[in-house]
C-alpha cells in the first residue's frame, strides 16, 4: 500500500509554487462573464463597462458573424472530425486562406486553430540547434515556448533597443547557421510598437530571418491591415503571424508570407498538424469578420476616435499611461496591491478593469491595463473617466 504522507509531500513543489503567486498578488478567482461580449457585460453578476476585452472592433457579438455561424452548422456541422493533412481540410479552411492572404496582402496564408499554435508552428519550423533567435524581452508567453520549443539558442535583447539588437547581432550570429529576429508588433501590457521598420533593415543588413506577432495590430493598425501595412513593409518580413481571436472576434491563428514559407511551416508545423481542424462554425466567422474588415474601415476609424478621446481624458487627469501607441492604455500603479484595490474599486464603481501584477508583468510595474474598442460610446467613456477621477483620488494615485 502506498505511503499518502510521502505521495502527498511529493507535490510540496506545486503548493509552494502557487502560493508565491499568491503572495506576489496573483488572483486564481478569475471573473465569471455572463453575458456576450460588449461595452458593457455582465461580470460575477453585476452589470459593468467592459474594459478587458481584445475584441477591439466589437465583432465577438457581431449580427454578421452570428449569422455566418448559424449557416455553416446547418451546412457543415459542428466539427471538422480530424486533422487537416487527413480528412479535416474543408472548403472552408480553404477560402479563409486564401481571403486572408489578400487581406493581407501576401502570398499564402496558413490558418492555424490558435495564434498560440502559429507561434509554435512559425518558430519551430525555422530553427534547429544549429540556430539562434534573437527575441525582444517582452515578446508574448507563444513565442518564447517556441523558441524553447526550437532548440535554438536565444539571445535576449533590451525591449524595443536597436542598439542592442544590432550589438548581440554582430556578437552572436557568426557562431550559427542562420538567425531570426522575432518580436511582438504591438506589446499587450504597454501597448507599444515595434520598430519594424528598423527591425527590417537590420535583419536585411545581416541575412536574418524575420518573424512578427501582429496578434495586437491586426484589425487596429494600418486600417486595420496590420503592422505590415502601417510601416509599408509588405513583402519584407518573411513570417507574419496573427491571431484571430482579438480584433476579429472568433479564434484561431494566422501564418502568412511568401507561398515556399507557408509551405514550409505548413509542413513542419506539428502543433497544427497534430490537433483536429478548427470547427466550421468558428471558420466561417472568421470569414464574416475578414469580409468586414475588407469592405469597411468604419469600425477601425471609431476604435481609434474612442482611443484619442479616452487617451486625452486619462492624461488631463493625471494618469500615468506610459508609452502607449495604441488602444491599449496601461495605468502604472506600482504595486500590486495598488493594482488590485483599485481594479476592486473601479469594479464598485461599475467598470470592469483588472490589475495586473507579476508574473503577468515585472515586479514593480503592477498595473490596471484598460483596452479601448470600438463599441463604447462617447458616454461609456465619459462614465468611465469620472470613475477613474473619483477612484484615484481616493487612493491618491492623481
Amino acid at each position: 500500500m502506498l505511503n499518502s504522507k510521502l505521495v502527498d509531500n511529493k507535490l510540496d513543489f506545486m503548493r509552494e509554487l502557487l502560493e508565491a503567486y499568491r503572495q506576489a498578488g496573483l488572483d486564481f478567482n478569475v471573473p465569471v462573464i455572463g453575458s456576450p461580449a460588449g461595452a458593457w457585460m455582465v461580470v460575477n453578476s453585476k452589470r459593468v463597462l467592459n474594459f478587458c476585452s481584445n475584441d477591439y472592433l466589437g465583432l465577438a457579438n457581431h449580427p454578421a458573424l452570428k449569422e455566418a455561424v448559424k449557416q455553416a452548422v446547418d451546412r457543415w456541422g459542428v466539427g471538422a472530425a480530424a486533422v487537416r493533412f487527413f480528412a479535416g481540410t474543408q472548403e472552408l479552411h480553404l477560402e479563409l486562406e486564401r481571403r486572408l492572404a489578400d487581406f493581407k496582402g501576401t502570398e499564402a496564408a496558413m490558418y492555424t486553430q490558435t495564434g498560440f499554435i502559429a507561434n509554435l508552428c512559425g518558430v519551430t519550423a525555422l530553427l534547429d540547434s544549429q540556430d539562434v533567435v534573437f527575441s525582444d524581452s517582452l515578446n508574448h508567453a507563444s513565442i518564447v515556448d517556441g523558441a524553447r520549443l526550437s532548440r535554438a539558442k536565444i539571445i535576449v535583447y533590451e525591449h524595443c533597443d536597436m542598439a542592442d539588437l544590432r550589438a548581440k547581432i554582430k556578437e552572436h550570429l557568426p557562431n550559427y547557421r542562420r538567425g531570426l529576429v522575432i518580436t511582438d508588433g504591438v506589446f499587450s501590457m504597454d501597448g507599444d510598437i515595434a520598430p519594424l521598420d528598423e527591425i527590417a533593415a537590420l535583419a536585411e543588413e545581416h541575412d536574418l530571418l524575420t518573424l512578427v506577432d501582429d496578434a495586437h495590430g491586426e484589425g487596429v493598425l494600418g486600417q486595420g491591415r496590420g503592422i505590415l501595412h502601417h510601416f509599408g513593409l509588405e513583402g519584407k518580413i518573411d513570417v507574419e503571424v496573427g491571431t484571430l481571436s482579438k480584433a476579429f472576434g472568433v479564434i484561431g491563428g494566422v501564418v502568412a508570407g511568401k507561398q515556399l514559407v507557408v509551405d514550409y511551416v505548413r509542413a513542419q508545423g506539428r502543433a497544427q498538424n497534430y490537433s483536429t481542424a478548427t470547427t466550421p462554425a468558428d471558420t466561417a466567422a472568421c470569414l464574416a469578420a475578414v469580409s468586414l474588415l475588407s469592405d469597411s474601415t468604419e469600425l477601425v476609424d471609431r476604435l481609434w476616435a474612442n482611443t484619442g478621446y479616452f487617451k486625452t481624458g486619462m492624461k488631463k487627469l493625471g494618469f500615468d499611461i506610459g508609452v502607449t501607441q495604441t488602444p491599449i492604455v496601461p495605468i502604472h500603479l506600482g504595486e500590486v496591491s495598488l493594482a488590485k484595490q483599485f481594479s476592486a474599486r473601479l469594479f464598485d464603481e461599475g467598470v470592469f478593469a483588472v490589475g495586473l501584477g507579476y508574473p503577468i508583468v515585472p515586479r514593480g510595474a503592477a498595473r490596471v491595463r484598460i483596452i479601448n474598442t470600438a463599441t463604447h460610446s462617447r458616454g461609456d467613456l465619459d462614465f468611465a473617466l469620472l470613475a477613474f477621477e473619483k477612484v484615484g483620488r481616493e487612493l491618491r494615485v492623481i
